[in-house]
Order: C-alpha cells, then structure tokens, then sequence
C-alpha cells in the first residue's frame, strides 16, 4: 500500500516505530530512511520572488525553458559545472560565477568546462541581487577582492551551492555529520 504524505514527527526510541504524518499515525518494525536534500538558497533580494521565473535550481528541469537564451551559473563544484555543461545543449552562453579565483569541482570537469565555447567564467564574485519586470532580466554582482559592483544582464539564474540534508525530522535520533547527513556504516 502507498501513502501520499509528509512525515511530520518520528519516534526511534522504542520499536515499533511510530511515524505521525498530518492525517495519520503509522508503526513500524523497519523505516527506510529516504530523506533527500533541499538545494542551499543564496538568499539575496530577488531570489525567492524570480524562482519559477528565470530563477532555478535544477538545469535538468527547466534547461529546455532556456533555449537560444544567455545564462548564469553560480557555483564552483560538480553540480555547478555538470548543470552548466548540460545547459550549454539549449543556451546561447554560460557564465559561471564564483566567488573564488579557483574550482573546487573534479579535473575532469573543469577541463570539460574550460574548453567549451560556450562557457565563461566570472572569478572571485558573489551575487548580490536578482532584477527584472516579472521575469529575470539582470544580476547585480560584487566583486570580493575590489568591492566593486556590476549588474549583468541575464534571462536565467540557475544556483549550484550545496544542499541541505532534510534530516530535522532525525536529531537527537541519529547520528549526523557535521552538515547533517545521516551517518551509515558500510
């Protein structure tokens, strides 16, 4: 049987374990745990009210919305550089912003990305603010060494920053890492 809704509390105490939900309250002798993670928001003016509309977190989804279109990037890890990659299949331009002056994503990856055309590459830069009239038009950027500021014309703003485990659910459960993965043995 398949329920459709959201576990709001556990109990992993005692078995069986007890799992309440919104509508109902569930026992159990085993639990898969299957918790997923929420991509990590910049959170800047312009992000959460452009998300839908030039503002995305997964390229896989919505890279085809972008067709013939320039975009940015902002990240400077696999998911960064693999999103970018794959969106360089509909987009006009890439340009990825990061705030370092080096990658931390894999070789591979990295010389994947600098030998693409269609990639660009914006050092040691965070954004500051997402603009535009209904729809993404510009991103104001901040340059970390110089403090100088430039707004960057843009139809798409795609984030690659990490992710935040949904685990609140489990503390003081299970054991979790330091960035609140739940730790497994072998």
């Amino acid at each position: 049987r398949i329920e459709f809704d959201s576990a709001t509390e556990v109990d992993l105490s005692t078995r069986p374990f007890r799992v309440k939900t919104w509508g109902n309250e569930y026992l159990a002798e085993t639990l898969v745990l299957s918790t997923g993670a929420t991509p990590r928001h910049l959170d800047i003016p312009g992000e959460t009210e452009f998300t839908g509309r030039g503002v995305s977190y997964c390229a896989t989804c919505d890279g085809h919305f972008f067709q013939g279109k320039d975009v940015v990037v902002v990240g400077g890890g696999d998911s960064a550089l693999e999103e970018g990659l794959f969106l360089t299949r509909y987009v006009n331009s890439v340009k990825i912003i990061h705030r370092r002056d080096e990658l931390r994503a894999g070789a591979i990856l990295q010389k994947r990305a600098f030998n693409n055309p269609k990639v660009e590459f914006i050092w040691d830069t965070v954004p500051t603010e997402i603009k535009g009239d209904g729809i993404v038009d510009t991103i104001t950027l901040k340059n970390v060494k110089t403090g100088g500021t430039t707004d960057l014309s843009t139809e798409g703003v795609f984030i690659f920053i990490g992710h935040i485990p949904n685990t609140d659910l489990y503390q003081g459960q299970l054991e979790l890492d330091d960035n609140g993965y739940v730790l497994a043995d072998k």
